[in-house]
């Protein structure tokens, strides 16, 4: 008896250990169908929330603790047979140290997400194939907010992650949905992945692990210290934005840490914040209402 206690114990606790990379809630909104059969559309929650949570994505080991928080919110407006036309909401966040907060670190609104599904079929991703535009757009935004988490660790640690988003965007290109292509608009998966990797915006991964390791994980030991280096981190972004005036990748950024910004400057030890402002407004003036409460 003790003997099966023993194995059941180090059984619990290399599950404790080591777990997938994510740790994903899936919505499926399908009321503007007007489907009173909501069948099909609980089963592919279901089937999604399984495989983004169950797959292994990358060789590294996760503890149970650091799987990455994410949601994922399709909202299904036509559902006919097979073929569902959609829009997805994706967004993840990761914990800030010696806190209990998380801080947003990705926010994209894929407004090109059509897709064909049949109840039960076999969801399995295959990074040298394109299979489904389902899958493909759900493991690009996987492999996204995997290289965004691990840029906010290390400089430039997310690029391995950036570059298979790269090649799931090469295999779809030819597909024939939206948002694989560079004629897709400059809202796209393709220019998003595609801005992430140039050197141009190379800058940006240096912002993503300022803001985040010298800046947010300070927080809780010296907050004056941590807004200077928010302030430098976000001056570093004016670069960025200097280079490419309204580019997609900077627009992303604040949609996901505007009110993240705000909050943090509104409040604690003062610091000087004119410079700050100004950068804020000429980056990012669709957030005004957010840079007019920052007020010190």
């Amino acid at each position: 008896m003790r003997r099966v206690l023993i194995i059941v114990s180090i059984l619990i606790s290399t599950l404790s250990i080591e777990a997938q990379e994510l740790n994903c809630t899936i919505v499926i909104d399908a009321q503007q169908t007007g489907q009173p059969n909501q069948q099909v559309f609980n089963t592919l929650e279901q089937q999604l929330t399984e495989f983004l949570n169950n797959t292994k994505w990358t060789d590294k080991v996760y503890k149970n603790q650091e799987r990455i928080d994410c949601n994922m919110s399709i909202i299904i407006s036509e559902y006919s047979g097979d073929t569902f036309t959609a829009t997805l909401q994706v967004q993840s966040s990761r914990p800030v140290f010696g806190s209990t907060y998380d801080s947003p670190i990705y926010n994209y609104n894929d407004k090109n997400f059509n897709f064909k599904y049949t109840e039960f079929q076999p969801l399995t991703f295959n990074i040298n194939t394109f299979d489904s535009n389902l899958i493909s757009v759900l493991a690009y935004h996987v492999y996204t907010i995997i290289g965004l988490d691990a840029a906010t660790y290390s400089q430039n640690g997310g690029a391995e992650y950036f570059e298979i988003a790269k090649q799931i965007v090469n295999t779809a290109a030819s597909s024939g949905f939206i948002g694989w292509r560079p004629t897709d608009g400059v809202q796209s998966r393709y220019r998003f992945n595609d801005a992430v990797l140039s050197n141009v915006y190379a800058e940006f991964h240096t912002v993503m692990y300022e803001y985040h390791r010298l800046g947010m994980d300070v927080m809780v030991q010296n907050q004056r210290d941590a807004k200077l280096k928010l302030i430098d981190a976000l001056a570093r972004m004016k670069n960025v934005n200097d280079r490419r005036p309204n580019s997609f990748l900077v627009r992303t950024f604040f949609d996901a840490k505007s009110d993240e910004i705000q909050a943090v400057f509104s409040g604690g030890p003062s610091v000087d914040i004119v410079t700050l402002v100004e950068n804020l407004n000429r980056m990012a003036p669709t957030k005004r209402s957010n840079w007019t409460e920052i007020k010190f």
